[in-house]
């Protein structure tokens, strides 16, 4: 039986939006990135972190358009190549492009520090918090998964969005959070962010695990589906776990213990742009 109550067939408006969408999105980041580099020629603009946007719309395009978005409609296979390439794979790429950073270095100098105040709002601290990234992120599947909440989305399209939305917000917060090279406030070290990386591992492997084996899972889909979704969750889940892992090494940069007080640095990593 299909996974999805409303059509498999994508109609034209709900192909067209995403592609549209996600076009102007890249759009809009060459267009900061060629800004950036001419404003400043010497710090420039990395090419890898350009690709790294562009690689990230490109997964999200394959994952929210045909024929994937089709076969997510009538397969729970499918729905979970959907949640790994919106919620895991797009995220890092998309997070790794550093579009803060960019932000930052684009914006008058006005709009650069109502951003970065944004950023060191009370309410950002929050969310940025690695326990809040991971329940979004990864404690939200078992509520998914194991209450009838995925099944009343299967015949709502617009809660369908929402979940997609929530897939792709969560994950880019949670790789944001772990290995993102913009800065954050009151990032926690990188010991810290290694048991926070630990946990969402374990967690997703013990809800595939207990969704392969049938228990407390609440999904209307043949039992054949629900299983292989399953195994793809737990080895995708893993590869794009320890992507972000070297993600995090590779963005890790030591701290320097210099003279100037933790404040300052702070006030140095927010610095206003050019």
């Amino acid at each position: 039986m299909p996974a999805h109550g409303h059509e498999a067939g994508s109609s034209l408006p709900e192909t067209l939006l995403p592609a549209l969408v996600l076009l102007a999105a890249a759009g809009a980041y060459l267009l900061l990135a060629r800004r950036a580099r001419h404003g400043n020629p010497a710090l420039g603009w990395s090419r890898w972190r350009t690709t790294g946007f562009l690689t990230g719309t490109i997964l999200l395009g394959v994952a929210l358009l045909p024929p994937v978005t089709g076969f997510a409609h009538e397969d729970f296979r499918g729905h979970m190549v959907q949640h790994l390439l919106i919620g895991m794979y797009a995220p890092l790429a998309l997070v790794l492009a550093a579009p803060v950073t960019l932000l930052l270095r684009t914006l008058p100098t006005v709009r650069g520090r109502q951003l970065t105040a944004v950023l060191h709002s009370p309410p950002a601290r929050v969310i940025a918090h690695p326990a809040v990234a991971l329940a979004l992120s990864t404690g939200s599947l078992a509520v998914l998964y194991f209450t009838p909440l995925y099944n009343a989305t299967t015949g709502a399209p617009a809660a369908h969005w929402l979940l997609h939305a929530h897939f792709l917000l969560s994950g880019c917060l949670f790789a944001y959070v772990v290995a993102g090279p913009d800065p954050a406030p009151s990032r926690p070290g990188v010991r810290a962010r290694l048991v926070c990386l630990g946990v969402a591992i374990a967690a997703h492997a013990v809800i595939s695990q207990l969704m392969y084996g049938g228990f407390w899972v609440d999904v209307h889909a043949p039992i054949h589906q629900v299983r292989t979704g399953a195994e793809i969750m737990y080895y995708g889940g893993d590869i794009a776990e320890l992507l972000l892992a070297a993600a995090l090494v590779a963005t890790w940069r030591p701290e320097h213990r210099r003279q100037s007080s933790p404040s300052t640095a702070a006030e140095r990593e927010m610095s206003a742009p050019s």
